[in-house]
């Protein structure tokens, strides 16, 4: 675990620069706007550890899969979310020798994220090796009131020598990614034009392609004194080059303005246009306008979703991290467009679409944002629903059933591992759960009519003929799967996913039901040539399916012959091997009784309300000893349960393992990209642990309570058409109306009518 960042409510703050951690870094310091985002790279030439990394929402290349043999139903192709262009670029020689941090003296160094108004800051003071002294203080951002546009203040000062710099401006398009084949790169040029008022270069994907263009116009201001000016054009690449004189102690400043923009949204042939539009526009808006706009936007999404925690700065800025990359991810304004398991802040996983999106993001986005926002997330897979019956066909599936991907950028399968592609079925499950939590949040029944039951219907046919009945049991079994919890390959009667699978069949018969003699419901049914046998058959399985128990120790198996591993606990690893996933072999591993994530628990978690208190229980102290959280979406889920059960030191433990994942480095694996989906699991840990928050058939309810490292806490939700801002300190929780709308709510399970406007106090139950 790492811990260099320091502590502050409302930035990430590195002091001093240690080039062993700049991957890292620049991870955390990434920035996004939702349409394009940017590791946190030097705008500087930097020839030490760094990760390139520039992202256009939606633009992909589908690699072809490396597998070392092929199989039917084998996905054809692994979806790389690509490097794009190198907009931040500015090289500066002094005298013909160039500014590389690598190569220099560091005096002094600082990076900032302020994540209240969402900017990145770094400063620095370093000695050249020809002893040249230089000063930059280097800001940027990505708009989120203008998601075209990207823009830079670079000020430079000379501290200790007057003389010649040289400045280069570029866009480079000639770019790779990390996990490329055989170096392989994936833009091909279509146009470019290097100009000292506007510059660009356009380029397209390979397969798929895509077209995005990218495009500067700069500012110099401050001492400095223009000597030359020319332009260069290169394969992919443009910059422009000025040579002026600057003066000991004076300092001069560039502003460079950028727009990245596909053609998901602009027609290939006005790109270029609209992008000199954006730019041109942006330059004449000037740097410290387009900033106060983002300011400002920034300020109305904090608003909505900030989370304040009183008493403990560390945990404050986990959450309001988590909360940043959440918001600078997705904003929920295109349908096509969904949450990749890095965001923009790495390549790892392809960027993709994972069950993530459905199993944990859904939460975040339903209580934070506009309705539409959660619900393009559910069109998102309502519009692949024929792909998912395509992959499903491939896999020998008949009759209309779906198999959702377990990773996608269009609805196809991407993913190249058989044990995930094949066997961790247990996505649908969560697609269709989604579907559930979002007509009961936002009392829409009408989205089940309109599109929810055609996936409920294709989802259940594939769960239908997924099972199998089993002579010696007699009842329906399901073989050969794998669990969330992906340290169990190709396993038997997995209890999540058997359970996901009934829970399903039912929502879909009782959706059936309460829609029965509905004229747009029988159009359905005969479109899709639904029998009644089908219903019959599925309620055949859901009163005759087998769910692993353990009647000694009275908890759920997650599989067959779970019991008979050797059973220990976490405690039980010795010492400096873990993570066990870079520390042992996969074999061992496979043998072991070593929990990934929340697989079992995962389970409880969904359908807490079909248990008791003693039956959670049981199962939490039986399964979390054995689980080693190497997967990011795993510490929420125990927070939430230990919340459950009154475990506050747990449920602390486990929401601060969840909120500074990435900020502490605790997989050793955040150089990639930060684990942005699962920090929305961070803002489930809090709201539905800490604050106990459920919507029980359509109704808010909240447990509230404090861990003993607070003092107190507030966040904001809106439900429906009611806007609540929930706060609670050592003796009292507060529920307090913004809205005009009248709302109904439980807390502790006793009812409370809050009009608009008015706040109800209570004594806190800890």
């Amino acid at each position: 675990m790492k811990n260099y960042i320091k502590q502050d409510p409302w930035s990430i703050i590195e002091e001093g620069f240690d080039p062993e951690l700049n991957k890292i870094s620049e991870s955390i310091f990434s920035l996004g706007n939702g349409m394009f985002g940017q590791r946190a790279n030097f705008e500087e030439q930097f020839t030490g550890h760094s990760l390139q990394g520039n992202y256009v929402a939606g633009v992909y290349y589908p690699d072809k899969t490396r597998v070392g043999w092929w199989k039917n139903g084998y996905p054809e192709y692994f979806a790389k979310v690509l490097n794009a262009s190198n907009w931040i670029g500015i090289h500066l020689f002094f005298d013909g020798e160039p500014l590389d941090l690598a190569k220099a003296k560091i005096h002094a160094f600082r990076r900032e994220l302020n994540m209240k108004e969402g900017w990145l800051k770094r400063s620095f003071h370093v000695a050249l090796p020809s002893g040249k002294e230089v000063k930059v203080v280097a800001q940027r951002f990505c708009s989120m009131a203008r998601t075209k546009v990207g823009a830079i203040s670079y000020q430079v000062t000379p501290l200790n020598f007057s003389g010649t710099v040289t400045l280069k401006p570029f866009i480079d398009f000639d770019v790779i990614n990390a996990d490329a084949n055989y170096d392989e790169k994936f833009w091909e040029e279509v146009d470019k034009k290097a100009d000292s008022h506007f510059s660009y270069v356009v380029a397209n994907t390979k397969k798929t392609n895509f077209h995005v263009v990218t495009g500067m116009a700069y500012d110099i201001t401050g001492g400095w004194v223009q000597e030359s000016i020319s332009a260069q054009e290169k394969e992919k690449y443009v910059e422009v080059t000025e040579e002026g004189s600057i003066q000991e102690g004076v300092p001069f400043t560039v502003f460079k303005y950028a727009s990245n923009i596909s053609s998901m949204h602009v027609d290939k042939g006005e790109l270029t246009s609209v992008c000199q539009k954006e730019v041109l526009k942006a330059q004449q808006s000037g740097y410290e306008e387009l900033l106060q706009e983002h300011v400002n936007l920034w300020a109305q999404k904090w608003e909505k979703s900030d989370i304040t925690i009183d008493g403990d700065v560390s945990a404050q800025q986990g959450i309001r991290f988590n909360i940043f990359q959440l918001n600078q991810t997705y904003t929920g304004e295109d349908a096509r467009l969904n949450i990749g398991p890095k965001g923009f802040t790495g390549e790892k996983y392809g960027g993709s679409t994972y069950w993530d999106t459905e199993a944990y993001c859904l939460a975040f986005y339903l209580a934070t944002s506009d309705q539409q926002v959660a619900k393009n997330l559910l069109l998102y897979r309502y519009k692949h629903l024929q792909k998912a019956i395509e992959n499903a066909q491939k896999l020998g599936f008949t009759d209309g059933a779906a198999l959702y991907p377990m990773v996608t950028m269009n609805g196809e399968e991407c993913h190249n591992e058989w044990e995930i592609t094949f066997e961790e079925i247990h996505r649908n499950g969560a697609i269709a759960y989604a579907i559930y939590d979002y007509i009961n949040y936002h009392n829409d029944p009408d989205y089940l009519l309109e599109y929810g039951l055609e996936v409920l219907i294709a989802i259940s046919r594939f769960w239908a003929q997924r099972v199998h009945w089993s002579k010696q049991k007699g009842q329906y079994v399901m073989h050969g799967v794998t669990g969330p919890n992906e340290y169990e390959n190709n396993v038997n009667n997995n209890w999540y996913t058997s359970k996901m699978a009934l829970w399903t069949l039912q929502y879909t018969l009782d959706g059936l039901q309460a829609y029965k003699g509905n004229a747009a419901l029988d159009a359905l049914l005969s479109q899709l040539k639904f029998s009644p046998e089908e219903t019959k058959h599925w309620q055949h399985i859901l009163d005759h399916m087998y769910l692993g128990y353990d009647e000694e120790r009275k908890v759920f198996l997650q599989q067959d012959g779970f019991l008979d591993k050797d059973i220990m606990t976490v405690d039980d690893i010795p010492k400096g091997q873990r993570p066990i996933n870079q520390n042992w072999s996969w074999d061992r591993i496979l043998r072991s009784c070593f929990i990934k994530q929340a697989d079992t628990l995962q389970g409880v978690y969904l359908f807490e309300d079909e248990f008791d208190r003693e039956t959670i229980e049981r199962n939490f102290d039986f399964y979390e000893p054995m689980t080693v959280h190497e997967s990011s979406l795993s510490p929420c889920v125990h927070a939430i349960l230990a919340a459950k059960l009154g475990r506050k030191e747990k449920a602390y433990e486990m929401y601060l393992r969840t909120a500074r994942l990435d900020l502490d480095d605790y997989n050793n694996d955040t150089e990639d990209g930060c684990h942005t989906t699962s920090m929305a699991g961070t803002w489930m840990a809090f709201a539905k642990g800490f604050a106990g928050m459920r919507v029980k058939k359509g109704e808010l309810h909240f447990y509230p309570m404090l861990p003993a490292q607070w003092k107190g806490y507030s966040f904001h939700i809106k439900f429906r058409d009611c806007h609540l801002t929930i706060a609670a300190n050592s003796t009292s929780v507060e529920m307090s109306n913004e809205s005009e709308t009248h709302l109904s709510l439980f807390v502790y399970d006793e009812a409370y009518e809050v009009n608009g406007g008015e706040t109800i106090r209570l004594n806190l139950k800890n």
